[in-house]
């Protein structure tokens, strides 16, 4: 997956660096992120971190915005782009966030991916796991 600062369109796949890290999304539209959390979760308890909606201003905080490019192998494995959307607000609300295990990002890759996961990150878990 490579990363691009084109304007992001209903069911992509977004990012913003947040200092040594990246804050993931899906874009529904300008006024639509669904997010795992919000940029800084600084002072929130892990309990109160949940799936939420902020636009597109809220969650850049004035930060470029990038949209994921996938590979051929991970087009396969994507959901039509109405999908990822549906799926994402579905999930508003959803608690249980974790740091490594249950983040913005897995959330974002759990919408987007068939199986739930972006092909890369299962390879590290793979790795990690052997």
């Amino acid at each position: 997956m490579k990363w691009e600062t084109k304007p992001p369109v209903k069911g992509d796949a977004i990012r913003t660096k947040i200092s040594f890290y990246h804050h993931y999304g899906v874009f529904i539209d300008e006024d639509t992120i669904v997010q795992f959390g919000l940029p800084d979760n600084t002072g929130r308890a892990l309990e109160d971190i949940d799936v939420c909606i902020t636009d597109i201003d809220s969650f850049a905080e004035g930060r470029e915005v990038e949209r994921a490019v996938f590979t051929l192998a991970e087009r396969k494995q994507k959901r039509h782009p109405d999908e990822t959307a549906e799926l994402a607000l579905s999930r508003v609300g959803e608690k249980g966030y974790d740091f490594f295990m249950n983040n913005c990002a897995d959330f974002v890759n759990s919408c987007v991916f068939k199986d739930g996961s972006d092909l890369d990150v299962l390879e590290i878990r793979k790795a990690k796991n052997t």
